[in-house]
């Protein structure tokens, strides 16, 4: 296995307290990385960050609201003022708060999701651009398969998401004659609370159509989806840029043939890193 692939380098990472978050601070920093957790005040920030350091990472904390302006810059502003640069903006952040059909779905959902899955990825790549630019760096957006498939039941999540897939080949195409890069990392169903029945906002037959519409016939797990970030967030990415990479387990092909799936291709890896957070599945807020 390769290490140290960002050696040397500093990036942020919203929602790093929990879930796909956790997972990116925990292995960012274990290649090398100085990682800024961004996290809500209620977040488990303080311990990942205590568990970065203890296995001999490089990390500090921030806590707040990125999805406003002043609270994003000051995210960017500690990164830069604790390690001087800014290389890599990793924005995890997302919410996916309730299951309900569109005529029943109340409008503050929908303005939960606005806030927590769209304006803070473009608050945070707005404040982070400047220092970007003079590292050459990167930005790394988190999308989903709803946004290429849509979603029921969350019928605006999925256009939460196409809209970063949209303004993340759009930062790409802006951003290139700067030498920054920019991606965007579209994860299926992965294991945490959100797809469970009983600590997230799906209900048992949702559950089921997980496994019945992933070709691979499981959820992927937290790491998976990281070592994705890892490559597009490292220097063996050089070339990518304005990508979409789906993390999910051959959903978008999968017709509902995951429950053909044989037991060894059920199985997940064993897993690198130690993992323990979770946001709140019942409201979905992870920050």
């Amino acid at each position: 296995m390769i290490a140290n692939r960002l050696s040397g380098k500093v990036a942020i990472v919203t929602g790093g307290g929990t879930g796909i978050g956790e997972a990116v601070c925990k292995k960012f920093a274990a290649e090398g990385a100085s990682v800024l957790v961004v996290g809500f005040a209620d977040d488990p920030v303080e311990a990942v960050v205590a568990e970065i350091i203890a296995n001999g990472g490089e990390a500090r904390s921030y806590m707040g609201d990125v999805s406003k302006e002043i609270e994003a810059q000051a995210a960017v502003k500690a990164a830069v003022e604790y390690w001087g640069v800014l290389d890599i903006l990793v924005n995890c952040a997302g919410v996916y708060p309730a299951t309900a059909e569109t005529q029943d779905l109340d409008v503050e959902i929908f303005d939960l999701l606005v806030k927590n899955n769209l304006r803070n990825t473009f608050l945070m790549t707005r404040a982070a651009l400047p220092f970007l630019q003079k590292t050459r760096g990167c930005v790394i957006n988190t999308g989903s398969e709803a946004g290429f498939l849509g979603t029921a039941m969350l019928t605006p999540y999925g256009g939460t998401k196409s809209f970063i897939h949209a303004f993340t080949r759009g930062i790409a195409l802006e951003q290139a004659k700067y030498g920054i890069r920019a991606n965007c990392v579209c994860p299926g169903p992965i294991d945490t609370s959100w797809t469970h029945k009983e600590t997230g906002p799906m209900d048992a037959k949702m559950e089921q159509s997980i496994l019945e519409t992933v070709a691979m016939g499981r959820r992927g797990t937290t790491e998976e989806v990281a070592n994705v970030f890892l490559f597009l967030a490292s220097d063996e990415a050089s070339f990518v840029t304005g990508s979409t990479y789906s993390v999910d387990g051959g959903i978008i092909g999968g017709k509902g043939i995951g429950k053909e799936a044989p037991e060894n291709v059920k199985q997940e890896p064993e897993p690198e890193l130690a993992l323990q957070h979770e946001h709140d599945g019942k409201t979905g807020r992870r920050n």
